[in-house]
């Protein structure tokens, strides 16, 4: 449980109250509690089903606890003595219910760390109507779970993040996704400052030394969708434009910190038009009466609040010098999260094991919208690109399906991955090019006029999709990709147009995969003739009429990987500079899966990563060295074949210089095509890679001028090679020169790209003086982590950052990050290739990780490292020396 500090104050002009369980009868006390039922460690029982929620809090996020009174409405099924319900790190000091004007006085007790209570009552309540009424005090925390704060440019600002089960660590609540009710909020702040909810605000009013101001009742919520924000925050307000579906302008806020008030009107005029293509797919009027767009530094992504939506600054706070990357981000998530405010808030999961098809939706929707809002950023490809690298997560032994039962609190978070979010997407992408897009989207209107306001089921989307296809085979399909784990092969042989393919589960070297079919849709192109068809059998015929080489997963839509004869693997590498992105990403992805499984040669892994370079689509380009990439950095190949590695990258990268150029000055490119400007930055990245002599220097001195306050001298779309080649240039003075910049601003941007530039120049002497010497008091609690784990993740000072990581592991665990911190911490040591540093892990994490959210993620980097090291003692030598021999 999260370590808390409590004010001890109660509400103003209440009476002080002595908490029931006196320490003297507390271990009578819980024993008696305990013994009334069992604890419920997953969902509720049914006596009691919340109607409405009152809310009136005291957030002063310059101190470290609030206080709060919480009403609840509920509906008893029967008599009770007493009810389960959440909490966690609260201080309950009064607890009542009251039943037609009478108060039953109750005593609370925590019987579960995940933030379960129990609630006894000296006598009976009856069967009906109770409101349950509660006055407590809590911790505000330093990292996004629960209410949250931190200090920007000197004034303290507070958040919230309740997903998935934080709601409980900031009131006494039925805290699970089932219970969808009206929420009326009260939030006191210290006077002049804002406070953010879900519904609008309708008073504002000076009491008692506190800013009062209180929201209108919101449309019927579960908790974890509750928001709550307080602070002097910037404000720009617009209103979206009628549309269609909506005759009526929707007000339209960003809320950021002061630091970032200049930065706020993109984001303000961009939210526009992707609320209104969203109204325009789901064929109805945005769900809530506002819309809040809010930035956090502390939030690592982003969170869908009915209404209310928190982001991290750097997805919000930004203008048109913004790189494109930036602006692409911007687009994909802000897509991602409004699709959420029809797709997981008007229409809610009954319960977490379905929370993945909102994500999953979601996800795909981000990527599909905000390639529709911006299509020259070629947003939509990433759907793809997220998808086959969250295959390499799903090729694992140690993982878990899309959609799997979550009977207890301590596995909620675990259904917050890649397969959630990357897996799923996909397979989304998949099922909508196989039905269509206008069928696929007539499922989805279906799906979310059938539940509109209330909770569903996966059970009820398949429904939905299968009547909108006119085809049942279209859930028996989806429920094979979401109800088991593993990623699908599809073997293709044959010649002329008439081809046999069959599946089975893909396992790398050195694993042996379980027996698994699927219901595969399958779509091949051959020159202009494409065809899907449904692989239910392990095998089938397919027939295409078309000239040309064979692409086995046209569009690559398709959640599988292909393998192919010798002599077609060559004819398809030699087009690949031709393929569009899509296509060009699912074949890198296959033949690195084929030549990790024991098949594909080095040779042809070599010559895809040639023909990709020459590809003009910017996606395509962009992971010619994926796979090599990740074999360089785990140490699959040795050292000499490394730096031959780097010298052929750096090679390859000089013609594109050539032409290209580099200027890095600010908005230097302002006006070009994205996509070449994207070339430019994956050019550059690659000869930075190579330690390219001549661009080192010129970022180093645009970095040098840029700190010494020539704030033209650096567009950001290089800040993070130009701080790496400052570093590269200056070693530790340097690095500690540019730490101390970086944490003296609160730029969103600059930042947090210092400290990652710092945290991952794989210098040793750096890496000695982040892990022992840099504790500077400005570094914020996520920071102070992140610092080190970079240090971890990084190849060349992995193993002083694991010894680190050993020695503090118990220490990091011991605090909470909700859903966030729990699954890196192992994840960050999956970069290791041996079989003894994988039983390290093994004897040195599990005890510590076990029952948490990091659980899988440890077992998970132990197949990885345990991979790496058979990959590397069946192909290491013959892929070194390919290499060697360029």
């Amino acid at each position: 449980m999260r370590s808390k500090t409590f004010c001890g104050l109660l509400l103003a002009g209440a009476a002080l109250f002595t908490p029931f369980n006196l320490a003297a009868q507390e271990a009578q006390a819980d024993a008696s509690v305990l013994a009334l039922g069992e604890v419920p460690r997953g969902q509720l029982g049914d006596i009691a089903m919340p109607q409405a929620y009152r809310l009136d809090t005291y957030f002063d996020p310059s101190s470290d606890s609030f206080r709060g009174h919480t009403e609840i409405d509920v509906m008893l099924a029967r008599p009770t003595s007493f009810l389960d319900l959440h909490g966690r790190g609260l201080a309950v000091t009064r607890a009542v219910a009251s039943v037609d004007g009478r108060d039953y006085v109750g005593a609370w007790t925590d019987t579960d760390p995940t933030g379960v209570a129990r609630l006894v009552f000296s006598e009976e309540l009856p069967a009906g109507k109770a409101t349950l009424l509660f006055d407590y005090s809590g911790g505000i925390a330093t990292n996004p779970a629960g209410l949250f704060r931190a200090q920007v440019g000197g004034q303290w600002y507070g958040w919230s993040q309740f997903e998935s089960t934080d709601a409980r660590a900031a009131f006494p609540s039925f805290d699970q996704p089932g219970f969808k009710t009206p929420f009326t909020v009260t939030i006191r702040t210290r006077p002049g400052e804002v406070a953010v909810s879900n519904a609008p605000e309708v008073s504002n009013t000076l009491e008692d030394g506190w800013q009062v101001h209180r929201f209108a009742p919101t449309l019927p919520l579960p908790t974890y969708l509750v928001a709550m924000m307080a602070g002097p925050f910037a404000v720009v307000e617009g209103m979206v434009p009628p549309t269609p579906q909506r005759p009526e302008p929707l007000p339209l806020r960003i809320v950021s910190e002061q630091t970032n008030k200049d930065k706020l009107a993109f984001a303000l005029e961009n939210s526009k038009p992707i609320v209104a293509l969203l109204e325009d797919y789901f064929g109805q009027a945005f769900p809530y009466p506002k819309l809040d767009q809010i930035t956090s530094p502390l939030m690592p992504g982003a969170m869908e609040n009915a209404g209310a939506d928190l982001y991290n600054d750097a997805i919000i706070v930004l203008d048109e010098n913004a790189p494109v990357g930036q602006k692409g981000l911007f687009g994909m998530v802000v897509s991602h999260e409004l699709a959420h405010q029809w797709f997981g808030d008007l229409v809610t999961p009954v319960w977490w094991d379905d929370i993945w098809l909102n994500e999953s939706f979601a996800n795909w929707m981000g990527f599909t919208i905000g390639g529709a809002w911006r299509p020259d950023l070629g947003i939509a490809d990433g759907a793809l690109e997220e998808g086959f690298q969250a295959m390499d997560t799903d090729e694992l032994l140690a993982g878990r399906p899309i959609h799997e039962p979550i009977p207890t609190n301590d596995r909620i978070d675990a259904a917050f991955d890649g397969i959630t979010y990357g897996k799923g997407g996909h397979v989304v992408s998949m099922i909508a090019a196989f039905m269509g897009p206008e069928k696929f989207r007539d499922g989805v209107r279906r799906y979310m006029a059938a539940h509109r306001y209330g909770n569903a089921t996966s059970t009820d989307f398949f429904a939905a999709m299968a009547e909108a296809a006119g085809d049942p085979r279209i859930t028996q399909a989806m429920q094979s990709f979401t109800d088991q784990q593993g990623v699908p092969l599809v073997t293709v042989s044959g010649s002329d147009g008439r081809y046999t393919v069959s599946q089975r589960r893909y396992a790398p070297i050195g694993v042996t995969a379980s027996d698994t079919r699927w219901g595969v849709p399958v779509c091949m192109r051959q020159g202009e003739d494409r065809k899907c068809a449904l692989l239910a059998d392990q095998s089938a015929s397919f027939e295409l009429g078309g000239s040309g080489v064979l692409m086995p997963n046209a569009g690559g839509t398709g959640y599988y990987r292909f393998d192919l004869p010798a002599a077609e693997w060559d004819r398809l590498i030699a087009i690949a500079d031709s393929l569009e992105g899509p296509e060009a990403i699912a074949l890198a992805d296959s033949l690195d899966a084929s030549f990790r499984a024991g098949h594909a040669s080095p040779e042809q892994v070599l010559a895809l990563a040639l023909q990709l370079t020459k590809n003009p689509d910017s996606n395509a380009a962009g992971i010619a060295f994926s796979g090599l990439g990740a074999m360089r950095r785990s140490g699959v190949m040795d050292a000499d074949a490394q730096e031959a590695y780097r010298a052929w990258v750096g090679q390859l990268a000089q013609a594109d210089y050539a032409r290209l150029g580099l200027d890095p000055r600010l908005s230097a490119y302002a006006g070009v095509d994205p996509e070449v400007v994207q070339q430019r930055e994956r050019v550059v990245g690659n000869l930075m890679l190579a330690r390219d002599p001549a661009v080192v220097g010129l970022l180093a001195g645009a970095a040098r001028d840029f700190l010494a306050g020539d704030a033209e001298a650096l567009d950001p779309a290089f800040m993070g090679e130009a701080f790496e080649a400052l570093i590269d240039t200056g070693g530790l003075e340097a690095a500690k020169a540019l730490a101390d910049r970086a944490l003296a601003s609160d730029d969103p941007l600059f930042r947090p790209t210092a400290l990652r530039a710092i945290t991952g120049s794989g210098d040793e002497t750096i890496a000695r003086w982040v892990l022992d010497g840099f504790d500077d008091e400005r570094l914020r609690p996520s920071e102070r982590v992140s610092t080190k784990l970079g240090i971890v993740a990084t190849s060349e000072t992995r193993e002083l950052g694991y010894d680190w990581l050993v020695a503090n592991l118990e220490e990091l665990m011991s605090g909470s990050s909700g859903i966030f911190l729990a699954r890196r911490v192992p994840s960050v040591a999956g970069g290791f290739c041996s079989v003894d540093k994988a039983d390290d892990l093994a004897e040195r994490f599990r005890p510590v990780l076990a029952g948490t959210p990091g659980a899988l993620s440890l077992e998970r980097t132990i197949e990885r490292v345990r991979n790496c090291a058979a990959l590397k003692s069946a192909r290491g030598a013959e892929l070194s020396a390919a290499l060697k021999g360029l």
